[in-house]
Order: C-alpha cells, then structure tokens, then sequence
C-alpha cells in the first residue's frame, strides 16, 4: 500500500470526515450519509442565491474544499472520480436552494452533465428555479465539441459566488457565471499520470517524457513529448491558447498543481510564464497552488482568462477559504543591497615576521599532509579531509602578505571570512567560527590563550560535539588547555598528540560522518580531523 487511507470502500468519507473536523464548525454534511456526501456551509444566507458545484473526488481542494462565504454553498462529492448520484445532487439542491434559486456550476463530462441535469429537472419539477453553467475551459484538443471542464473552474465558482454573495438575481449569478466559463482557458502536462488508492498504478510515459493535454481523470492527451526545458515547455503550451487570450491587453493567470509537482518546480514554471512575453499583461497571478488536482499526477495547468474591471473585483474579493488561491498582482524581482556588516572593511595589511612564520608552517604542514590526510579520511569519511584543510592552507599562504598580521583580533576576523568562503564542509564552518570568537574575545580585551578557549567554547556550542566524540575536538581542546595554563606550544602539541592518538581507541562516532559507521571499521583509525590539527601543533612547537 502506497497511500494513506482505511480502505477503498471509505476513501472519501473518511476524506469529508476530516475536512469537516478541521472547519471550525464552517462547513457540515447533509443526512444520508455516505451514500449521499454533501458538503455545505453552516452560515449561509437563505435569501441569497445558492451555488452548487461538484463532480468526482480525487480533484481536492475542489470541490468541498471551495464550500464558504463568495464561493460555494454545497458540494457534491461523488466516489473517486465518478460522478455523484441524481439522489446526492437533487439532495444538495433541496437543502440549500431557497426562494432565490440554484445555480449549478458542473464540469463537461457526460456523467456529471446527466445527473446534474435530471437532478435539475427534478429540483424544477418541485417548483425550485435551477440554472446550470458547463464549464468546458481545456484547449488540448482544439476540434472537440465537448472541451473538458479542468482548473478553469475555480474561476467560475469564484464568479457565481460572489455575485450571489452580493445578493444578485439568479439570472444574473448565472450571467456572470456563464461569462466566466467561455474566458477561461486551460491546459495541462504531467510527466505521469493519476495513481488512485487500491488499483495498480499506470506508468504509460518512459523518463524523459510528458503528456501535454491529459486529462484530470488520466484520459489520454494532446500528444506525447520529449520534456524540453521550463522555458521551453510553457511557451509552447502559452503559443496553443487562441486569439482571445493572446490580444488581451489584461489576463488573470492560475498555475494549478495537478498533485504531485514539487512547489520548487511550480515557481519555476510561474517565472516562465512571467517572464515570457504574455507576462507584461498579466495582471493577477492565483497559485502555484492545488485547486483542482488528479491524485498525485505529477504535472500543472495554466489557466488564462482575459480581464475587464468588473472579472478583476470579483476575483480579487477575500473570502475566509483556507483552499482558494488568492489572487495578486505580479511584481518585479525586488533586490535589496545586503548590509555593509555582511562584509565589514577589510583591515589594512601590516607585517609581523613572527606571526607570519607561524601561518607560514601552519600553511605548509596542511598542504604536505593533504595525501595521508585524505587516504585517512577514506577509512572512516568521505576521503577529502586533507583536500579541505590544503585547499584553506593554501588560500591563507596566497593572502599572507595581505593580512594584518599585527593586530591580532583583526587577523582572527580575516582568517574567519576566508575560511568561511574557502574551506568546504563542517570543519570549515566550525574553523570559521573559532577564529571569528577568538578574535571578538580579543577585540574585547582578551590575552591570547583565554581568546583561544573562547574560540574553541563557541565551536563545540555550535558543532556539538565534545571530547570523546571523535573530531578535530579531541586533538584541540586538550592542546588549547595546555597553552591556557602557560605550558607552552611543546606541551599543547603533545596533548594536541595523545588527544589525537586517542581517538583510534575510539569505536563510536558522534559528529561527523564516521557517525554512519560500524565500531569495527573506526577501530584503530585516527579521527583525520584530530590528526590535521596535532600535525599543525607539532610543526608550530618545532618552529626556533
């Protein structure tokens, strides 16, 4: 089982069930339930026009998801794409049609047209006054007398309802409705297609593939196409929608997930729609968002539909619908100059010959232990210890005669900011930030050894780890703690040494990726970190 559910049989009951838990009391089901699953609002004006939608599950957030004040008054659900019963629909209208009338709002599938239709007729037979609007918004097959109903629906519903909201006739709810369906225009493309909980999945499309057309039950499409690029793939599709769309000096767009395209991939796709040719006109975006989906169907919909200002209020209107997509006004990419502190002044250069010695080994140990280091790391890493520390060493040797190497605190910050942009992985960050915190504790008034305890407190703060755990920390903390009691740099190399040393003994990891490892294969192998930095003391106590 690859889904989340209880059993095919309760798929979409259970589904209503939790939409109406999750309300707050907006929304509630009709009686004869689940053989009949409508869901409507509990806070609907009866004086008002109703609007009734509905068709198939497996499309959510449409259409229950859309049931709220500006939208809709019920929903009729039927079983995973399947049309509801003439029972269910005739129901929903009964329970919220008043002396205003119903407007129904249906998708142009057979199915949905004949039970809508014969429940409209039944609804009328009872003296009820029921329009209808078909709603037939998808161009992927240009020739077909029945265009399917797809995403371009949810402008319609957004139409009807907030004219009936605003307390308009019924012939005019359905007027603007109608309006509506014949400018919207949609078209869709997946790179698989709908996966429906208790049947095997079809995979039709090879990688490398997509279906531009498919229908949201999965119907075959346009045509089948190698997936070029994003820029590529929307101005094709933007080059099917017809005349009416391509002159419109205003257009409303929505960019609909079919249900399983990553939000990454969608923003995307919206940049190519803006930053193609038709995107100087569009003056409303809606999405990337679900609205009406296909049960996980790895693709997107445009829909594009031609303003005027009365089509412009209506869609802008708020309504309290966590689903509906809200529509904005486009903008420019926004640059914002990032702040001068990101990267203060650089220090002017100044000259220290024996600070400049030390660097100077510190550099060249680094780089001539970059082979041992790496064949170490292959053991118990990923093999690029040494390729790490030589590629820093060899930056700061590059920069010596650039740093200020006479004031201290001014030489930590520099050694910061380069480790930071050089050195890759972990080890350079948590470098990065024992020098930075050396050199604020020096800035602050610090001698050297209390500043390097800072450095090395603000690292195992930040990294985690701590000695025992089997990391560079191992090998620094004791050799830092020997130079704090005044021992020298003799006596921190050999703690920098034993702490080393000690981490072959060592069968678990805590940091790092020799975390990932068995006991067996880090037994008897020197942390490289720890390694790196016992070479460097040992070289600086060997300095005259």
């Amino acid at each position: 089982m690859k889904h989340f559910y209880n059993s095919a049989e309760t798929l979409v009951s259970d589904a209503i069930d939790g939409l109406i838990l999750g309300s707050g009391g907006r929304l509630a089901r009709l009686d004869g339930y689940p053989e009949i699953k409508v869901v409507l609002r509990t806070d609907r004006k009866a004086d008002r026009v109703a609007v009734i939608s509905g068709g198939g599950s497996g499309h959510e957030p449409a259409h229950a998801g859309f049931v709220g004040e500006g939208l809709l008054d019920a929903a009729v659900c039927g079983e995973v794409f399947a049309s509801p019963t003439v029972d269910a629909v005739l129901a929903a209208i009964l329970a919220v049609a008043g002396p205003a009338g119903c407007l129904l709002i249906v998708k142009n599938y057979g199915g949905d047209r004949l039970n809508f239709g014969l429940a409209a007729e039944r609804a009328r037979a009872q003296g009820l006054d029921v329009e209808m609007v078909i709603v037939g918004d998808d161009i992927a097959l240009p020739d077909n007398p029945r265009p399917r109903g797809i995403a371009g629906t949810i402008f319609v519903h957004k139409a009807a309802g907030h004219a009936a909201a605003a307390g308009l006739p019924l012939a005019e709810v359905k007027r603007r409705a109608q309006d509506a369906a014949d400018a919207v225009k949609s078209l869709g493309v997946a790179t698989s297609t709908c996966t429906i909980p208790g049947r095997p999945a079809e995979a039709r499309m090879e990688d490398g593939h997509a279906e531009l057309g498919l229908g949201i039950h999965g119907e075959p499409g346009l045509e089948r196409i190698v997936l070029p690029g994003a820029a590529q793939l929307v101005a094709d599709m933007l080059a099917r929608f017809g005349h009416e769309v391509g002159e419109a000096p205003r257009l409303a767009l929505l960019v609909n997930n079919l249900g399983g395209a990553p939000a990454l991939e969608l923003a995307i796709v919206l940049r190519e729609v803006l930053t193609h040719p038709i995107g100087a006109r569009i003056a409303l975006v809606l999405g990337p968002a679900g609205a009406v989906t296909a049960l996980d169907m790895r693709g997107f919909s445009l829909s594009l539909m031609p303003l005027d200002d009365t089509r412009h209020a209506w869609l802008t209107a708020p309504v309290d619908v966590p689903a509906w997509p809200a529509a904005r006004a486009p903008g420019a990419i926004g640059v914002v100059e990032p702040s001068a502190r990101l990267a203060p002044p650089a220090a002017a250069a100044s000259s220290d010959p024996a600070t400049r010695a030390l660097l100077a080994t510190l550099c060249a140990t680094l780089i001539a232990a970059h082979p041992e280091l790496d064949a170490l790391d292959a053991r118990v890493g990923d093999g690029d210890t040494g390729s790490t520390f030589a590629a820093a060493a060899r930056r700061l040797a590059e920069d010596l005669d650039t740093l200020p190497l006479a004031d201290p605190a001014a030489l930590c910050e520099a050694v910061a900011e380069r480790l930071s942009r050089v050195m890759g992985g972990s080890s350079g960050v948590l470098l990065s930030i024992f020098a930075a915190a050396a050199g604020v504790a020096l800035k602050q008034g610090a001698s050297l050894a209390p500043a390097l305890e800072a450095g090395v407190g603000r690292m195992t703060h930040y990294g985690g780890a701590v000695p025992g755990d089997r990391t560079m920390i191992d090998a620094l903390v004791p050799a830092i703690t020997a130079l704090g009691k005044g021992e020298g740099l003799a006596a921190a190399a050999r703690a920098a040494r034993q702490g080393a040393d000690a981490t072959a003994a060592m069968t678990a990891a805590r940091a790092g990726r020799s975390s990932y490892l068995s006991g067996a294969d880090l037994k008897g192998v020197v942390d490289p970190g720890a390694e790196a930095v016992a070479r460097v003391f040992e070289a600086l106590a060997r300095q005259p």
